[in-house]
């Protein structure tokens, strides 16, 4: 179906596994869209809540996670079906512990600057 390089190689993997790691592929895409719509809105509607100062770093972080997140989810999606085609270990999904990283950073960062009243 696909003449694309990746899906050229190996033999196709049961069909299964393959719509699996696309909706995975999905998911990251809508953690990453989250991510987006978090910084975007922290920034535009968050002014009463916290100070400038927190609001614009703790914005940008979000929203350069989203951009990661999403570039990385294309290549875990990519590697991973490589990895069915070829018969190898499926790649480490690492953007799991860089998201919670992230979220746990901006939770807390939140819950200081609304606590100490923005």
């Amino acid at each position: 179906m696909f003449n694309w390089l990746p899906f050229r190689a190996g033999t196709d993997p049961d069909p299964r596994f393959t719509l699996a790691n696309e909706r995975t592929y999905l998911a990251w895409v809508r953690t990453a869209t989250a991510f987006v719509a978090s910084g975007v809105g922290l920034e535009a509607f968050g002014a009463d809540v916290l100070d400038r100062s927190i609001r614009t770093p703790l914005a940008a972080v979000l929203l350069l996670a989203g951009g990661v997140i999403a570039i990385t989810a294309f290549v875990h999606w990519i590697s991973t079906e490589r990895a069915l085609r070829f018969g190898r270990k499926l790649p480490t999904p690492v953007m799991t512990v860089v998201a919670g990283g992230v979220l746990v950073v901006c939770a807390f960062t939140l819950a200081v600057g609304v606590m100490s009243g923005g």
